[in-house]
């Protein structure tokens, strides 16, 4: 059981957490035709844009209700109205993400009242879905802003009166996937989830959206992902899968609302924790594992032959999000690693089932503090000059990386993403025993 440490300080130096607008943001781009919208200033979006665009490498749509000083005092509804008018003419969006941020949070802007009368005066846009969430970026993490856009997502759409039939699959399924998953993460869960014989709709689908790859024309709104139609039939599944600790609220709300079963993974990376997820989708499809994962993890099993002396007592530093933090620090510990210190950005129940002495919730200047003398660093882009100052090897995982290109695509999960895993991270310590 790990002791969680908040330190109290005025104000957060070289800031490790991102925020809840731009989490949230994250996750409404796993969805097809999706314009997130921020309802703030454009300083707000602005910054949430560059932060996607540096990472993903590719063109991010973002939208803003432009909140001026005026209009932040005499309140926001006009500028709601009119963005989503400018929006429904300019980009005809299937489904708009309406997210908050610090600025009207703290103003206090009555979201439901606002949208409620917006559709009263547009009755001719009932068929579009606008998932309100509220996301104040002087609270909580990247992490909780998706977490709670997944939530508003299935809690708002699949109500909604479907505008054309979807040809039902009595083996589909729902995978809720967290933040902590990246495009080619999602991409390599739907193949291991289709080899079983079953259909998987994916919420949010970052793996059609944000993969990287060339369209055949322009597009101002999300060209892939997660299609309004699949949103409406999610109540034709038969099992959600929660993938993080962060989807355990969208899961209990679809098990409520639709009456779907759900079993929470919390991580998919490592040998256990691949096989708990293959033998869940063997119990449910009645389809024994295919010999192609029998094949990959007797190749995940050589790596960790090959690799474990390289891992054995060195001492490594974390700075992630709570549900990637969890994931990577158990995974690491039964390599034989040793965590020397992990600082993440919320809170979270995982943390205190860590089997390590403290969790940090806390800045990289904490880390900084905390990782001096360890053998590696994994945390974002930001961790690069720190690591250069403590003479250690960086391991780049999280977000933003903007310093590395290819984030789209990369796979840490299942066997393969874990050998793939194991192999980056050995090598760093074998050029470190080089040197």
């Amino acid at each position: 059981m790990a002791t969680i440490t908040t330190l109290k300080k005025s104000v957060a130096v070289n800031p490790l957490k991102q925020s809840q607008p731009l989490g949230a943001a994250l996750a409404f781009l796993g969805l097809k035709g999706v314009m997130p919208l921020f309802h703030g200033s454009q300083g707000c979006t602005a910054f949430a844009k560059v932060m996607l665009v540096r990472h993903f490498r590719e063109a991010i749509p973002l939208s803003t209700t432009a909140m001026t000083e005026v209009s932040t005092i005499l309140g926001g509804e006009e500028n709601i109205e009119t963005a989503v008018l400018t929006l429904v003419e300019k980009s005809n969006p299937e489904i708009i993400g309406l997210c908050t941020t610090g600025l009207t949070e703290t103003r206090g802007d009555d979201m439901d009242g606002i949208l409620k009368n917006f559709r009263k005066r547009h009755p001719e846009l009932d068929h579009l879905p606008i998932v309100f969430v509220s996301t104040a970026d002087f609270k909580g993490a990247l992490q909780d802003g998706y977490a709670a856009a997944v939530e508003g997502i299935v809690k708002t759409i699949p109500t909604m009166s479907p505008a054309a039939p979807l040809d039902y699959y009595p083996s589909q399924i729902v995978v809720l996937a967290g933040s902590a998953f990246t495009p080619g993460d999602v991409q390599e869960v739907k193949e291991i989830v289709s080899a079983f014989g079953l259909h998987p709709i994916v919420v949010p689908d970052l793996s059609i959206s944000l993969d990287g790859h060339l369209g055949d024309s322009y597009s101002a709104v999300t060209g892939g992902g997660t299609t309004l139609a699949q949103l409406q039939s999610l109540g034709n599944s038969v099992f959600t899968l929660a993938l993080g600790e962060s989807m355990r609220g969208a899961a209990e709300i679809l098990q409520k609302q639709l009456g779907i079963p759900f079993e929470m993974f919390p991580q998919l990376t490592g040998l256990g924790a691949t096989d708990e997820f293959l033998q869940a989708l063997s119990d449910i499809s009645g389809i024994p594992v295919p010999e192609k994962y029998r094949h990959q993890r007797r190749q995940l099993q050589d790596a960790m032959l090959d690799t474990h002396f390289f891992f054995g007592r060195k001492r490594v530093s974390l700075a992630l999000e709570p549900d990637l933090l969890s994931t990577i620090a158990q995974w690491l510990l039964a390599m034989g690693a040793e965590i020397q210190a992990a600082v993440t950005t919320t809170k979270s129940p995982l943390l205190k089932q860590l089997p390590i002495e403290t969790v940090t919730i806390g800045d990289l200047e904490d880390f900084e503090q905390l990782a001096t003398g360890s053998d590696l660093l994994i945390g974002n882009s930001n961790l690069a000059p720190i690591a250069r100052r403590l003479h250690t090897p960086l391991y780049r995982l999280g977000f933003p990386i903007f310093d590395r290109l290819g984030n789209g695509q990369r796979c840490t999960v299942g066997y393969r993403g874990t050998t793939e895993l194991l192999f980056d991270i050995g090598n760093l310590f074998l050029e470190q025993e080089e040197l």
